[in-house]
């Protein structure tokens, strides 16, 4: 599974992951497996699977290392 750190969250339910290689990765509160949105903290390591969503690439069963 690729990992990456979460880079920025929102207020709105989502965020980004910034990943091995430096891109940004869109995901939704609703991919989360093992944590709550409101336990996230930016920089936290993760792991996921990259899926497709509406405008592109997204992550997809997010999990908090």
């Amino acid at each position: 599974m690729p990992q990456g750190k979460i880079k920025r969250l929102t207020d709105r339910g989502f965020g980004f992951i910034e990943t091995a290689d430096k891109n940004d990765m869109f995901f939704h509160m609703s991919t989360l497996l093992n944590a709550q949105w409101d336990d996230l903290q930016e920089g936290q390591s993760v792991e996921f699977e990259i899926g497709e969503g509406p405008k592109g690439p997204r992550a997809e069963q997010v999990k908090v290392l």
